[in-house]
C-alpha cells in the first residue's frame, strides 16, 4: 500500500510540472498570434527577442532534472503496473519530450525561436515584393538551425533520417516511407478521377465567385459561420474570435483558441472556406476533456488528425450540397450582393476541379498534389539533395509536372506558405494523412449514423459534432494516429476511403 502511494505522489508531483510548462507554453501561442495580427511592423526584432527568451524558459522548464528523477523512480518501481492507461500514457508521453528536449541545447532552442521571427518577417517582406533573394539568406539560416536540431533528434528519436524526427514532431510513429507509399498511391488515385473531369462536359463556370462582397459583409458572413458550427466567439462566455492575417492559421488552448482569414474583396469564397477550415481545428482544441487539462493526454492526437478535422469541416461537410441547402438564404442575407446566385450554380463552382498553383486555394481533389511537392522537396532538402537556392528552379519544375501549370514568380511559387519560415519542416505530410484520415472517419460515420447528411439538410450540426467530439475529440492524446484511426473506424491507414468519396461526389457532379 506504501508503494502505491508513493508512486501516486511522485505521478501528482510530476503533472504539476508538467502544467506549468504548458501554461508558458500557451502563452508564447498567444504571443505569436499576436506577432500575425496586431503587432506593428517595426516591433519584429524586440518580438524576436521575447521568443527566443520564452523558448529558453520553456525549454529550461521542460528539461528541469527533478523530472527525470521524478520518471525514474515512477518507472522503476514496482508498482508501476497498478498505474491505469491514463496515467501510463502521461508517463510515455512525458519521458518521451523530456528525453528530446534535455538533448537540445538551451541555446539552440533560443537561436531557433529568435531565427524563427526574423525569417517569418522577412518572408512577409519577400512575398510583397516577389523576390526570393530578399528571403534565402534567413531561410538558410533557419534551415541550418533546423537540420542541427533534427540531427540531435534523430538519435533520441531512434528514426532513420533526421527528416523523419522532424516529422515525429507532428505525426508520431510515422515514417517518411509510409508517407511515400501512401501518398503515391493517393496520386494515382487522384490523376485517374482527374483525367475523367477534364474530358467530362459538365463543366462548372466560377463567374458567381467573383461578384464583389464588401469586407465588412464577409465579417458577418464568418461569424454567421462559426455560430453555425458552434465555435462562439461573440456572447459574453465567448472562448473564440475571429481575427485577419495574411495567411489563416489557429492558435490557442482549452479556453481561449483564436482563429484568423482574409478576406479578399473579389473572391469571398476564400474566406468562407479558410473559416470553415479554421473552425474545425478550433472545435478540436476546445472540445479535449477537461479533466485532462494541462496533463500530455490533454493535447490533441496529432497534426494529421488536427487537420482531419478542419478538412471535414471544410470539404466534407462545407463543400457538400447539403450543408448549402438550408444555410444560402441566411448568406444572401448578410451578403445582398449575392441575392441573385443560383444555389446549384454556387455549389457546382466551389466544387470546381482545376488544376492550380496556390495550396490553399485548391480544391479538395488537387490538394493533394501540392502536398507531395513539398513533402518531396523538404525530403530532399534534409538529405542534401537540394540546396536553398535551388527552391524556386526545384519548386517551379514540380509544378510544371504535377499540375501543368507554370509559376509566374516566386510570390506564389515558393513563397506562398509560410511554413518553411515558421520552421514547421515535417508538417505538409500532416495535410495529405489528414485527407485521408477524413475519408476513413466520413466512412465510419455513415455506417455509424446513416442519417447525418440529412442532418445537414435541415442546418442541424448537432448529431456530426457529437459523432466527432465522442470519438475523436475526447480521446485527446490518449493513442498515437495509427491506433486511433484504427479505433475509430476498425481499418488501418488506407487511401481508398478518400478516393471513393471523391469519386462519388464528383461523378455525381461531373456526370460520369
Amino acid at each position: 500500500m506504501h508503494l502505491i502511494s508513493s508512486v501516486n505522489l511522485a505521478y501528482r508531483e510530476l503533472l504539476l510540472k508538467i502544467k506549468n510548462a504548458t501554461v508558458l507554453g500557451t502563452a508564447e501561442g498567444i504571443i505569436h498570434w499576436d506577432m500575425e495580427t496586431m503587432m506593428p511592423p517595426g516591433a519584429v526584432e524586440q518580438r524576436s527577442e521575447q521568443l527566443a527568451l520564452l523558448s529558453r524558459l520553456q525549454h529550461k522548464l521542460a528539461t528541469d532534472p527533478e523530472i527525470g528523477k521524478i520518471l525514474s523512480t515512477i518507472q522503476t518501481s514496482p508498482t508501476y503496473q497498478t498505474l491505469n492507461q491514463e496515467q501510463q500514457r502521461n508517463i510515455y508521453l512525458i519521458n518521451k519530450n523530456y528525453l528530446e528536449q534535455t538533448s537540445l541545447p538551451e541555446k539552440l532552442v533560443g537561436e531557433l525561436a529568435k531565427q524563427e521571427a526574423v525569417t517569418v518577417n522577412m518572408w512577409k517582406r519577400a512575398k510583397v515584393k516577389k523576390n526570393f533573394s530578399l528571403f534565402k539568406g534567413d531561410l538558410q539560416k533557419l534551415l541550418d538551425l533546423s537540420k542541427q536540431a533534427a540531427e540531435i533528434l534523430m538519435k533520441v528519436k531512434g528514426t532513420k533520417t533526421p527528416y523523419e524526427a522532424l516529422i515525429d514532431n507532428f505525426e508520431p510513429k510515422m515514417s517518411a516511407n509510409q508517407i511515400a507509399v501512401i501518398v503515391t498511391e493517393l496520386q494515382r488515385g487522384l490523376k485517374r478521377l482527374i483525367n475523367k473531369i477534364e474530358i467530362s462536359a459538365n463543366k462548372p463556370s466560377t463567374t458567381v465567385l467573383s461578384i464583389p462582397v464588401p469586407v465588412e459583409n464577409q465579417r458577418k458572413i464568418a461569424q454567421l459561420l462559426t455560430e453555425i458550427l458552434g465555435y462562439d466567439t461573440a456572447s459574453p462566455n465567448a472562448r473564440g474570435r475571429v481575427d485577419e492575417t495574411e495567411h489563416p492559421f489557429t492558435t490557442g488552448y482549452y479556453d481561449d483558441v483564436r482563429i484568423t482569414t482574409h478576406y479578399h474583396p473579389n473572391n469571398y469564397a476564400s474566406s468562407i472556406f479558410s473559416v470553415l477550415h479554421e473552425t474545425g481545428h478550433a472545435l478540436y482544441e476546445q472540445n479535449l476533456p477537461l479533466k485532462w487539462k494541462y496533463q500530455p493526454i490533454g493535447s490533441t492526437c496529432s497534426y494529421g488528425i488536427h487537420e482531419s478535422q478542419s478538412r471535414f469541416y471544410e470539404n466534407i461537410i462545407g463543400h457538400s450540397a447539403e450543408f448549402w441547402t438550408g444555410l444560402w438564404p441566411k448568406i444572401k442575407k448578410e451578403a445582398p450582393n449575392l441575392a441573385k446566385v443560383d444555389l446549384d450554380k454556387f455549389i457546382h463552382a466551389v466544387n470546381k476541379i482545376e488544376l492550380s498553383k496556390i495550396r490553399i486555394e485548391a480544391d479538395e481533389v488537387t490538394y493533394n498534389l501540392h502536398i507531395a511537392i513539398r513533402f518531396e522537396i523538404e525530403r530532399d532538402l534534409f538529405a542534401d539533395k537540394i540546396k536553398v537556392n535551388e527552391l524556386p528552379e526545384v519548386w517551379n519544375q514540380k509544378y510544371d509536372e504535377y499540375l501543368g501549370v507554370k509559376v509566374e514568380d516566386d510570390s506564389e511559387g515558393v513563397m506562398q506558405d509560410t511554413h518553411w519560415a515558421s520552421g514547421l519542416y515535417g508538417y505538409f505530410p500532416s495535410y495529405a494523412l489528414g485527407n485521408i484520415y477524413d475519408g476513413q472517419m466520413a466512412e465510419a460515420m455513415s455506417k455509424n449514423m446513416p442519417e447525418w447528411r440529412s442532418q445537414l439538410l435541415q442546418g442541424k450540426l448537432s448529431q456530426v459534432n457529437q459523432w466527432l467530439r465522442t470519438n475523436i475529440h475526447s480521446e485527446g492524446n490518449l493513442y498515437n494516429p495509427e491506433e486511433l484511426v484504427k479505433k475509430v473506424t476498425g481499418s488501418n491507414l488506407d487511401s481508398q476511403p478518400y478516393l471513393k468519396y471523391l469519386n462519388m461526389k464528383y461523378g455525381s457532379l461531373y456526370g460520369f
